[in-house]
């Protein structure tokens, strides 16, 4: 049987161990059997490729889909993540909904995994948004004199090094940062062509990093691409705020009430412990509360008590 759903990463030799965890946690659920794993080499060893493939349907190497001057990105073929990311279709033909999840993320919920196909259909980009109850505010506002401030947001910041245009940056300034490491796309849908556009623009003049986050932000909030904006715990950013842990059901949950499930735990930026980030090491702990607020010390990776 055809499968129409696929859900796909990419990852670098370093990144190996966080990409296995991402599919062993979506394998762990039944449903998994009905939808298709695709992975993006960026750098992984012949040895990581031949495990993956027993997992996995298809493995292809990312490719600079746009072209990127070589000073950029000398030895960081990871960056390629930066780009490949908004031609999916063109790696992977042959499914009808996109699910895309950073490597350095895993899934808790299946909820969650429905909910982006769903919020998917009739071309729409379902997403969330890096704003919530209890969130870090990412933007800054430096009162100067009187009426007059200075603005610092990542959205600005980016917007503006990419030379975009003054009036775009504004537009962007205050709009809720939208965290492209877990989103979902049709095969068929305008997001991808919007995507590109937008991506082409800022990869002329700014980071690499960080361009395609931008791109889709331009996408979303000046292109009016269709949007479907999904719950925190569909995308739960933990170095933003930490979960809190169910001892009685053994699983995350969010940190206020009602205390939902965390749907896709996602380690952006990293979980610190001094100079030492979980992502890269297994045996990084994190303090945390139980909903009881009983003190707790966990990796928030999976599989790792």
């Amino acid at each position: 049987m055809m499968k129409k759903n696929v859900i796909v990463s990419l990852a670098d030799a370093n990144y190996f161990p966080l990409l296995n965890e991402l599919i062993d946690s979506i394998k762990i659920f039944k449903e998994s059997e009905n939808l298709a794993i695709c992975i993006l080499d960026a750098g992984l060893t012949e040895g990581q490729k031949k495990i993956l493939l027993n997992k996995v349907d298809e493995i292809k190497s990312a490719e600079w889909d746009i072209e990127v001057p070589a000073f950029k990105v000398l030895g960081k073929e990871w960056l390629k993540s930066q780009v490949s990311r908004a031609f999916l279709p063109n790696y992977f033909p042959n499914y009808e909904k996109y699910l895309w999840i950073d490597c350095d993320a895993w899934v808790n919920d299946w909820n969650a995994v429905d909910l982006y196909f769903k919020a998917c259909e009739n071309g729409k980009l379902g997403i969330t948004q890096t704003i919530g109850p209890g969130y870090k505010i990412m933007s800054k506002v430096n009162w100067l004199f009187g009426k007059i401030a200075l603005i610092k947001s990542q959205n600005f910041k980016h917007a503006v090094k990419s030379k975009i245009g003054l009036s775009k940056a504004r537009k962007l300034a205050f709009a809720p940062h939208i965290n492209i490491g877990v989103f979902s796309l049709e095969k068929n849908s305008p997001g991808w062509k919007s995507w590109q556009k937008n991506l082409e623009q800022t990869l002329k003049s700014g980071n690499v990093f960080g361009s395609e986050g931008l791109a889709i932000n331009m996408s979303v909030y000046i292109d009016d691409l269709e949007t479907e904006f999904l719950p925190l715990n569909c995308n739960w950013i933990a170095s933003n705020l930490k979960p809190k842990f169910d001892e009685s059901q053994n699983t995350f949950v969010e940190p206020f009430l009602p205390n939902y499930k965390i749907g896709i735990m996602h380690l952006a930026a990293g979980i610190w412990e001094g100079d030492r980030d979980m992502r890269l090491d297994k045996e990084v702990k994190t303090k945390i509360l139980s909903l009881q607020n009983k003190p707790l010390s966990k990796s928030l990776r999976f599989g790792v008590n």
